[in-house]
């Protein structure tokens, strides 16, 4: 017979008194960590272990004994159960003041550099509504809430479309209403369940493969364009052309309603033909006087007014004159290279996914740029000794990596290349702190300047610059 597992406890009066990682607060119980979603530094509370281990613990608030004098009131109905915004209790000043903190405690405790004054951080004008793109999924395995499931409610349907729960790969919340982007997508995605349900078009189902809408998509523009991608599981002729005239009629403001019929076991849409039911198959974003447009598949940052905020940071640390040989690593749809291009003699974008390449060469084509040079391919494998020899040692780096940083050999390369400046984007401060001790070798930092891409999220991306030292 199976040993029953022993019931974790509960902590009763536990002070919260900071931040941790993943944007989690924490306590300290016995001298043992305990990392609690959705609290802030100064509640004290009632807690439930999750997860306990020899060296932590994790756990959720039960209740409240006092709630911290910094709080303010959640604005999302789904605040707590949803896996996004989980600082909207937080006033946003306090917010970008744990931003500027994690930002300044991993470069100086992981990174172990020398450092100069770190700048404030740059703060979002907009805290509500800042996305340009947000996907949903639809699913027949609606999670409920912990209330719901001690209440007496029925529900006439299990149908959803929201988001993933975190930890729950199959569960989805139905959200009725998203802060994080326009409206319209609001509007959009209330009306299609609306219409599934009364025209029982099914679900799917995550765990059986079955069911005929799988995700949505919705992509807006600051000029006002505005896409929604539809993914069907299968092909139902009927009921698709039915759907998507719907939504045709409702919202004229879709400038480019797109579909995408996915089988496949998981929901990525890289792989699979996109076909346009009405309008454009591509929108297009402004950043001064530059267009860049952007297809189904197309890498934007998702915070458009921000991006440009970053971008401007990075053009200014690289210091260009215009005789600048700039490479542009992990350039994705090459928005930084083109955005720089006109203050350097040429920009060499270097980027893993092929169609984000192609995306960047039709980026500087639109624009009329000619002194740009895309190259598609694995980082560690295309800037090597070769490369370098081929195309020039490069006066100028700026490096975009995703959050895991840079591979050891893309740093050696770097260190072989000796460009004179290097602009370091990193939308994680810790594997960039890591990254920084590596280049310290050769380079160091002379500025750093973070900046809040994503409010009421833990989430901040982080600029920085490094000179080559004097030997």
């Amino acid at each position: 017979m199976a040993r029953k597992k022993k019931p974790l406890p509960i902590l009763e009066n536990i002070l919260i008194t900071d931040y941790a990682a993943e944007g989690k607060a924490i306590a300290k119980v016995n001298d043992i960590a305990v990392f609690v979603p959705f609290a802030a530094p100064g509640d004290i509370v009632n807690l439930q272990v999750t997860r306990k281990r020899s060296s932590f613990m994790e756990a959720r608030v039960i209740n409240f004994i006092k709630k911290s004098d910094v709080r303010t009131e959640p604005f999302c109905e789904h605040f707590g159960v949803c896996g996004g915004c989980k600082w909207q209790h937080l006033p946003y000043s306090e917010q970008i003041r744990y931003k500027q903190k994690e930002v300044e405690n991993n470069l100086r405790r992981i990174g172990k550099v020398k450092l100069p004054d770190i700048t404030p951080i740059i703060g979002s004008e907009k805290t509500f509504f800042y996305r340009n793109k947000l996907e949903f999924t639809f699913s027949n395995r609606r999670w409920r809430t912990y209330e719901e499931l001690n209440s007496d409610v029925k529900f006439d349907t299990m149908n959803a479309v929201g988001f993933h729960i975190p930890g729950m790969f199959d569960k989805v919340l139905d959200i009725k209403k998203c802060w994080l982007q326009d409206d319209i997508q609001n509007q959009i995605r209330n009306e299609i369940r609306a219409y599934a349900l009364q025209n029982n078009l099914t679900f799917f189902d995550l765990r059986a493969q079955e069911g005929f809408l799988r995700t949505m998509m919705v992509r807006t523009t600051s000029t006002g364009e505005l896409m929604l991608i539809m993914v069907f599981f299968y092909e139902d002729k009927t009921e698709r052309e039915k759907l998507l005239q719907h939504l045709v009629d409702k919202f004229p403001q879709i400038t480019s309603l797109l579909y995408v019929i996915n089988s496949k076991a998981n929901d990525t849409i890289t792989d699979q033909e996109v076909f346009t039911f009405k309008g454009a198959e591509a929108i297009f974003e402004k950043m001064e006087e530059l267009r860049f447009k952007i297809g189904p598949k197309s890498f934007y940052q998702t915070n458009s007014e921000q991006a440009y905020e970053l971008y401007k940071i990075a053009k200014k640390y690289a210091e260009l004159t215009g005789d600048e040989l700039v490479y542009d690593l992990y350039t994705g749809t090459g928005t930084i290279a083109n955005f720089v291009s006109k203050n350097a003699r040429k920009v060499i974008g270097i980027e893993y996914v092929p169609e984000a390449i192609e995306d960047a060469k039709e980026n500087s084509k639109l624009n009329g740029i000619e002194n740009t040079l895309f190259v598609a391919g694995d980082m560690k494998n295309v800037l090597t000794a070769d490369f370098i020899a081929e195309h020039g040692k490069p006066d100028v780096i700026i490096t975009d990596p995703p959050r895991a940083g840079m591979h050891d050999d893309v740093i050696k390369a770097i260190l072989l290349a000796e460009p004179n400046r290097i602009v370091y984007v990193s939308c994680n401060s810790a594997t960039q702190a890591r990254d920084l001790s590596l280049l310290d070798e050769k380079y160091e930092v002379t500025a750093v300047q973070p900046v809040d891409m994503f409010p009421h999220t833990h989430h901040v991306e982080n600029v920085v610059q490094l000179k080559r030292k004097a030997f």
